[in-house]
């Protein structure tokens, strides 16, 4: 079944209470509950199982992780359309399966990473992203069984427990650390992380799931296409730096690699017959049409260098040769290379502490309160200090918008002339949206249309909005190798605005 949990809040009084136990980590910070996100999602009263006779059991724990997941994934995306759609191949997946008495539930979450994952309980996650670089029901279900066979083979729980014990770890590293090495990593790193499956799980799941899905009729080659599509897309992000936070997507805990595509290649040809050989592209294609891609609006998005949240009412413009993501705890950049980092949030300031005093609390260590200085950034009362550890230089800014106060933290590895002015410039782009530009921000789409005479991949790609090479990401999008041309009457997948 599908999880209809409840979106993201919409008042902007809602924050976060803390941020994970890794990114306590990042700028050595001395205590975390002060670090935020804009808004946060709160779950709602799920839906009524489909069948009765299998519920899935939560437990606390698989509560908690729900509500973690929620909150660090944008909270759950309701789409009538997909949601019958997996709700029917969820269905066929289990009645081919080993064990047709284990209850799924699952949820469609509202990001644009490309990622799935299970919890022990049956409680299965997919993002929209995955969803949009899928092609058809066959290379979905692909991803479907093979988290169900993590559930089945009992590698969620495993998992679990191994996530349990990095959390201790973590929470001592945290409490213990003044290593400017492993406190910039963590700067980068704020994304969800769940302790990775083993490369004998992953291959194990691959080849349970690649039985279900055929025994479900689906195409067995979906499994080894689908992989395909996640290096292909993997490798669109070649050249940016490994701090780079949208490393931790699927491909992070399911690595792609050409050896687990051979593997699902071969176990598919154990199954392949005409039975087992339907794509159902038409009815897929049919379902994501219109689905949001990339991130939503609602809760702030990147567009190139820019950061735009319309609900909030502010903007910010991050470096050159910097590239920008949105994460559930922070907007991070990291400058090519990985000689710079930043990070943007919201913290808890009380009304009557000034911003210089703030800067000087000892939330951070090593830094100069010489150095601080009261500012006015386009009106906005801020503050600046500067911090030194044995191989980062910090500079730190706090700026007061309306009731909240946000503060952005730049990280060098070496203070220059360029770093200096990064970080200036960066503060003094952040400004209150127009009203034009507040009403003009919308989500980019998938829009599914039909090939006409004289189309190309080149003239189609030139028609996709707000994404980077857009030519390979049109033939990403729709599983089309590097020679592959398109076909009139074909159905293919464009992003618009």
């Amino acid at each position: 079944m599908i999880e209809r949990a409840g979106r993201r809040e919409k008042g902007t009084g809602r924050r976060l209470s803390a941020a994970p136990a890794l990114v306590c980590a990042a700028l050595t910070l001395s205590a975390c509950g002060n670090i935020g996100r804009f808004e946060q999602a709160t779950p709602t009263a799920a839906a009524a199982p489909v069948k009765p006779n299998r519920v899935v059991q939560q437990t606390p724990t698989s509560e908690r992780e729900h509500e973690r997941i929620l909150s660090s994934y944008g909270g759950a995306y309701d789409d009538p359309k997909l949601e019958a759609l997996i709700s029917k191949t969820v269905e066929r997946l289990v009645a081919a399966s080993e064990r047709p008495d284990q209850a799924y539930k699952v949820t469609i979450l509202n990001s644009g990473a490309v990622n799935a994952f299970a919890l022990p309980t049956g409680q299965l996650y997919v993002t929209r992203g995955l969803i949009a670089l899928a092609s058809d029901t066959s290379e979905l279900s692909s991803v479907l069984s093979h988290e169900m066979a993590h559930v089945l083979a009992k590698h969620a729980a495993m998992r679990e427990d191994q996530a349990r014990q990095a959390a201790v770890v973590t929470r001592v590293v945290t409490d213990m650390s003044t290593d400017p090495d492993l406190t910039a990593l963590a700067l980068a790193k704020t994304k969800l992380t769940m302790a990775s499956f083993s490369r004998q799980q992953e291959f194990e799941a691959d080849g349970i799931g690649v039985g279900i899905a055929a025994r479900a009729h689906f195409d067995p080659y979906g499994a080894a296409r689908f992989l395909t599509a996640m290096e292909r897309n993997a490798a669109l992000k070649i050249g940016k730096t490994a701090l780079d936070p949208r490393a931790q997507d699927f491909t992070s805990s399911h690595p792609a690699t050409p050896e687990r595509i051979n593997n699902a290649q071969t176990t598919a040809r154990q199954y392949s017959s005409p039975e087992s050989n339907e794509r159902d592209r038409e009815t897929y294609l049919a379902a994501i049409d219109n689905i949001v891609y990339g991130e939503d609006p609602s809760e702030g998005f990147v567009r190139g260098r820019r950061f735009l949240h319309p609900k909030l009412g502010f903007t910010f413009t991050a470096p050159d040769n910097f590239t920008l993501d949105n994460t559930a705890q922070a907007v991070i950049g990291v400058r090519e290379g990985g000689s710079q980092a930043m990070r943007f949030d919201v913290v808890r300031v009380p009304a009557e502490q000034s911003l210089g005093d703030y800067l000087n609390s000892g939330w951070m260590e090593g830094v100069e309160k010489s150095s601080t200085e009261d500012l006015n950034i386009n009106g906005f009362p801020a503050a600046s200090a500067t911090a030194h550890g044995d191989q980062w230089q910090f500079k730190v800014y706090a700026l007061r918008f309306g009731s909240d106060v946000y503060r952005f933290i730049f990280a060098a590895k070496q203070k220059s002339t360029e770093s200096e002015r990064n970080a200036r410039e960066t503060v003094n782009s952040f400004r209150r949206l127009t009203l034009d530009e507040i009403q003009a921000a919308r989500p980019l789409r998938i829009k599914v249309i039909n090939v006409q005479p004289g189309d190309t991949v080149e003239s189609l790609s030139h028609r996709m909005s707000g994404v980077d090479h857009p030519a390979e990401r049109f033939r990403v999008l729709n599983g089309l190798d590097a020679h592959a041309q398109v076909k009139p009457r074909d159905r293919v997948k464009i992003v618009v605005d």
